[in-house]
């Protein structure tokens, strides 16, 4: 089998790569904003949001592309830069009612077992 010898490698940091999709999605979905916001007007039969700007509309509609980008970049944030938070897990199993809390400790108690991390359960002793 040939071998490729002129391959190169590119390599990223990880906010290259982040940069990269926020762009990409920024580009190519962000002017959509203004489609929705004018397929919303249409449907309530308005000209304008507000009247904030004369013969422009509100402030909605000059920053209606950005309410889009906004939203998409707090969730790509949310979700793939700073992960799971441990304290926002433990808030939300404690208001889970006391039978589901129960549930979570089982399963969590069977899975740290069968990975090592626990010992395991002492057989019952006969008298």
């Amino acid at each position: 089998m040939p071998r490729c010898r002129n391959r190169k490698t590119v390599n990223l940091y990880p906010f290259q790569i982040h940069s990269i999709f926020l762009s990409s999605f920024g580009s190519l979905i962000g002017p959509f904003g203004g489609f929705f916001a004018s397929g919303f007007k249409r449907a309530f039969k308005i000209k304008d949001f507000a009247n904030t700007i004369p013969g422009h509309g509100g402030i909605m509609d000059r920053f209606d592309c950005q309410y889009l980008m906004a939203t998409f970049t707090h969730v790509y944030i949310a979700s793939f830069i700073r992960g799971p938070n441990p304290s926002k897990v433990l808030q939300q199993l404690l208001m889970l009612q006391p039978i589901q809390q129960l549930g979570v400790f089982h399963t969590l108690h069977s899975h740290l077992r069968e990975r090592g991390m626990l010992p395991p359960a002492a057989a019952p002793q006969a008298e």
